[in-house]
């Protein structure tokens, strides 16, 4: 599907939806975001040069985004997302989001439809640099951002919030259905610059459709403590996961455990610069390969060139042992994030 048709239909739904309401141009808005870098990437397996390697450019992400308001209940947005796939060899444009919103207080807002889910984007706002690299379960494939289905969000009092959603469970790059459906919920606390927030899912992760037995569950639960300051922040964020995979939610033989923990941190020396850096360490496989282990970490510096668009110079190392094997992956450049 062409980039323009995807845009252009996304913005017509949306115009036809704001004539019949009688809603002006006002109330529609247009925004957009790009993740790129230009790095260098060193990859090795067991000392052998492997995978990606060399010097160039990627366009990693790019949203845009339409959000329109009918009166002061309803709202709407859809939002595409673009990547390029290896698997094709060309650039995948699909949905990130498409809801219908109905917010009947503070405490009390539904979405139907695909949006985000409870966990990982709230990681991404308090972690911060989403577009140096995801947040932990995220980037070890143990969560995903945005699922279709029903969810609901609301402030409790001054320091309480809540999200939970009923979710198909493929993702959403993948709006199929299956028997039942998949549940994630996260209960969160603000007291000053300190968050607090604990998580979960549940579920078969879409794998529940007819003449397929899924004998395991999938199940995940989320942790996570951070003080996020004027110039500063300092979290930790932890996860555990048991059977979370399409290939095990089927498997009646085996089970399996995982879990991770990430450190990260950044001070701003000024209105321009920004220090920041993250550690951590994931056991993906705890029962079937106990010895398999990946360590991550990136370092790097920030710059706001203006309202909408920073740099970061970064260096970041992966690192995932198992017993008798190494692989490497070493990445060192500039990343950026451009919003509008």
């Amino acid at each position: 599907m062409k980039k323009s048709l995807v845009i252009g239909t996304a913005a017509a739904v949306l115009a036809m939806a704001a004539a019949v309401s009688g809603a002006s141009a006002q109330d529609t808005k247009i925004s957009g975001r790009m993740y790129a870098d230009f790095t260098n990437i060193d990859q090795k397996v067991d000392g052998v040069e492997s995978g990606t390697n060399g010097t160039g450019f990627d366009i990693k992400r790019v949203y845009i985004g339409i959000d329109h308001s009918f009166n002061d209940m309803f709202s709407a947005n859809v939002t595409t997302d673009f990547q390029y796939s290896s698997a094709i060899s060309s650039t995948e444009v699909y949905l990130k989001k498409a809801y219908l919103q109905a917010k009947f207080s503070d405490a009390l807002v539904v979405r139907v439809g695909a949006t985000d889910l409870p966990w990982v984007p709230y990681a991404e706002d308090i972690y911060g640099y989403r577009y140096v690299e995801n947040t932990v379960a995220d980037r070890t494939k143990f969560a995903t951002s945005a699922d279709w289905g029903l969810h609901a969000a609301g402030k409790l009092g001054g320091n309480l919030s809540y999200a939970v959603a009923a979710v198909n469970g493929n993702g959403y790059k993948n709006p199929t259905r299956s028997k039942g459906m998949d549940f994630e919920g996260r209960l969160s606390a603000k007291f000053d610059q300190l968050n607090f927030a604990i998580g979960g899912y549940t579920g078969k992760l879409g794998q529940d459709v007819a003449g397929v037995a899924t004998p395991n569950t999938a199940t995940r639960f989320n942790a996570l403590a951070a003080y996020v300051g004027e110039r500063g922040r300092l979290g930790v964020e932890y996860f555990s996961a048991n059977d979370y995979s399409a290939a095990l939610v089927k498997d009646p033989l085996n089970d399996d455990k995982a879990d991770g923990v990430s450190v990260f941190g950044s001070y701003r020396l000024n209105p321009v610069y920004t220090l920041f850096g993250r550690a951590e360490e994931v056991k993906p496989s705890k029962t079937l390969s106990p010895s398999k282990k990946d360590q991550y970490y990136n370092a790097g510096i920030s710059f706001a060139a203006f309202k909408g668009v920073s740099f970061s110079a970064v260096v970041k190392h992966d690192e995932v042992t198992s017993t008798g094997h190494k692989t490497t992956n070493n990445e060192v450049g500039i990343w950026t994030e451009v919003r509008y």
